[in-house]
Order: C-alpha cells, then sequence, then structure tokens
C-alpha cells in the first residue's frame, strides 16, 4: 500500500504540473470571463443612441398612412412622390424607402427600396413596416389596446406541472441545457486528454525500459492501480474547478446578458451526478487505456488505438440535435446504460428531461462493473505484454495471453 501511494503521489503531482493540465483546467472560467467582459464592452460602446435610429421614407399613394411614424428603432418619414423619396435616397437622408400602392388594401403588396446589396430583407424591418400599416389601418375601427395587442409578439408563458398537478419545481428552458452541454463537452474532452496522457506515460516508460526498473520494485496491479487513481484524481480536481466556478459565471452571465440566462435552472441533482460521472467515466477510459498501453508497441499506436472507444464516448454530443428534438427517444436510454456513452449521455439528458432513478441506478451499477472488469483485463494484458517490444499482439494472442496471466 505505500508504495502504491508513493506513485500515486508522483504521478498526481506530475499530472497536475503539465501545461495542458493546467491550461484545460482554467481556460473554461477564464473563457467565459473574456466573454462577459467583451460583451459588455461591445454593449457599452453600441448602446443604442437617438443617431442610430434607422430612417425609412415611405409614399403613401392610399393616403391613410399618417400615424405611429415613430416605430422605436425605426422611424419613417413621408414623401410626397416616388422620385422625391430616391432623391432622398440617393442623398442619403433616409436609409431606404417603401411605397404603400393605390391597391395596396386589395392586393397587400409593399415595394422596398434601398440601395444596399441583400440576400434578404433584416427581419427587423418587415415586423416594423407591418406595425406601422396595422396601426393605421385599424385606427379607426378598434381601441388601441386592441390593436397592441395584435401587432405586439406572442407572450406565451408555459407552466410546467409535477405529477400532483402543482406547479414543478424545475421549470422546461431552453438556456437550461447550456450548462450541461458545455459540461458534457469538457467532460469529453478530460476524458480524452486523460486517456492520451495515461497511453502517453505507459508508452515512453515501456520505449525507454523504465517500466522494466518500475516492476523489480512493485507489482504490476500497485502500479497501474496508482496511476489510474493519480489521474483520476487530477481530473476531479479540474472538474471540481470547472463546477465550482459555474454558479459564479452563471450569475455574471446572467447580470450582463439578462433574459433567458436569468431563468436557467440547473437540476437539483446535476452537480453530485456531475462528480459521480465524471469519476466513473474517467476510471472506464483509463482503465481501457492500460490495456491498450500493454498492448501497444509505441505511444503513437496506443493513441491510434485509442480513438476507437475515444470518439465513441463523443457519440451522444453527434446527435444533441436529436436528442433536443425527441428527448424520450429510447435510443438515449441504451446510451445512458452502455457504459462509454453513459456519462456524457447523462449529462445531456439532465438539461432537456427527467430521468427515472432506476436508469440511473442501472447506468452507475453497468459502469461499476465495467471498471471492475476492465481493470481485472486491463492488468492482466499488462502483466502478459508489458515486456513485449517491436510488435503488437494479435486477438488470438491477447486472448491466449489472458488465459495465462
Amino acid at each position: 500500500m505505500h508504495k502504491t501511494y508513493l506513485i500515486f503521489k508522483h504521478e498526481f503531482g506530475q499530472a497536475i504540473k503539465r501545461v495542458g493540465f493546467i491550461v484545460m483546467t482554467l481556460i473554461v472560467p477564464v473563457l467565459a470571463l473574456l466573454a462577459i467582459g467583451a460583451y459588455e464592452l461591445v454593449t457599452t460602446l453600441t448602446e443604442p443612441s437617438v443617431k442610430d435610429v434607422m430612417v425609412i421614407g415611405y409614399v403613401d399613394e392610399v393616403g391613410i398612412f399618417s400615424d405611429h411614424t415613430d416605430q422605436g428603432l425605426i422611424k419613417l418619414i413621408p414623401y410626397p412622390s416616388r422620385e422625391d423619396a430616391t432623391q432622398a435616397l440617393v442623398q442619403w437622408d433616409i436609409s431606404e424607402y417603401i411605397v404603400i400602392p393605390s391597391d395596396y388594401t386589395s392586393s397587400g403588396t409593399i415595394h422596398r427600396y434601398t440601395l444596399a446589396k441583400e440576400l434578404s430583407t433584416p427581419a427587423m424591418i418587415p415586423y416594423f413596416i407591418d406595425s406601422f400599416l396595422a396601426w393605421n389601418l385599424l385606427k379607426d375601427e378598434v381601441p388601441p389596446e386592441i390593436i397592441t395587442s395584435i401587432v405586439s409578439p406572442l407572450n406565451l408563458v408555459v407552466t410546467r406541472l409535477d405529477g400532483n398537478g402543482e406547479i414543478a419545481q424545475e421549470q422546461g428552458n431552453i438556456g437550461n441545457i447550456i450548462i450541461p452541454f458545455i459540461f458534457s463537452l469538457l467532460l469529453s474532452m478530460a476524458f480524452m486528454f486523460g486517456a492520451n496522457s495515461l497511453i502517453s506515460g505507459l508508452g515512453e516508460e515501456k520505449e525507454s525500459r523504465l517500466i522494466e526498473v518500475l516492476f523489480s520494485s512493485v507489482s504490476v496491479r500497485q502500479l497501474l492501480i496508482a496511476k489510474v487513481l493519480a489521474l483520476g484524481t487530477a481530473g476531479l480536481l479540474q472538474v471540481l474547478i470547472w463546477l465550482l466556478s459555474a454558479p459564479l459565471l452563471l450569475n455574471l452571465a446572467s447580470a450582463s446578458f439578462g433574459g433567458f440566462l436569468s431563468d436557467i435552472q440547473l437540476p437539483a441533482n446535476f452537480l453530485l451526478l456531475g462528480v459521480v460521472y465524471f469519476i466513473l467515466g474517467y476510471l472506464l477510459f483509463a482503465v481501457f487505456s492500460v490495456g491498450v498501453g500493454g498492448i501497444s508497441s509505441s505511444a503513437t499506436e496506443g493513441h491510434t488505438i485509442s480513438m476507437f472507444y475515444i470518439l465513441m464516448g463523443f457519440i451522444p454530443l453527434w446527435f444533441f440535435g436529436a436528442l433536443i428534438n425527441f428527448p424520450d427517444s429510447p435510443i438515449w436510454v441504451v446510451l445512458s446504460i452502455f457504459p462509454i456513452t453513459a456519462p456524457i449521455q447523462m449529462m445531456l439528458r439532465l438539461g432537456v428531461s427527467d430521468i427515472p432513478s432506476w436508469q440511473i441506478v442501472t447506468s452507475v451499477g453497468v459502469l461499476c462493473l465495467s471498471i471492475i472488469a476492465g481493470l481485472y483485463i486491463s492488468i492482466k494484458i499488462f502483466r502478459a505484454f508489458m515486456l513485449m517490444y517491436g510488435k503488437r499482439p494479435g486477438l488470438a494472442e491477447i486472448i491466449q495471453g489472458l488465459k495465462t496471466a
């Protein structure tokens, strides 16, 4: 046990001193702070003013459009003819102009003229023009408050109820997926870097024959368990920094951006499950990497083989759009239980829908069994092929090695 601790201490120290580990740990909160600061700066420098109001000319050939020419960010100025409006446009007195033809009430057609080369009309312009037209068409027919209801965008408030008909504590919000998605992306990157780091270390020790010296004083089990736990602990430190910084960054972002960010609600069990799935996922990828390191003749070959299970872990992120649109599909349950995809898939699902307790228990149980079985097999593989140099054993040799190790 003392030797295992010494190896663990050495490997942990080496892991947290690596430039890649430090950059990966700090880049998330630093980039988030820079993004918030940049947004604040841009918002301050581009604060809307009177000069920023867009001026649009209009030619009213119907003769009834004269009210509500001030539409907030757009101001409409009447012109008696198309020629006058065109002259104002080419002199840059107005940004563009529209013509309301005499048959507008029957045809519904509006002509727009601009100097800009556009693929399509900016979305806000039709909205403000439509509002201007609606106010003038309805001003003598219905009360102003009715017109406001007609021209204003629909404000649809959705409330989620629980099984008892009460208002649910956690409400649906598209913003709720932001933090789980970012965390899932970071988890997948941490798994990838952790696996590559372990394979690189084992490969270098194997190529330099240092591993022969190590095995003269410690057992295979002690060495590998210490390495796996050291990398897992370093990764746990990394993810704890991310999780602890998330509430602070979210509060800053809500104060800066406002809108839907201020309504983001993290699931109550997000932090707990985030730590649990990180630990289990990290250990699973580590034991796979131990096995790959045992059969690889070099670190480069090990990295190539490891891409098989690393890319499989990214599958939930590839189909993220389908998860949002079809959150209750059985395929997500399968990916939540399959050990390689379970950590990422579960984190994504936490932001999209409720996950039954039995699925969480089953997923964690399968992961634990996979780690135990994987560690047992990886140690046997490493013991059988740790001193093999120059070539990688075939499948038949690996099976035979597992029987005899």
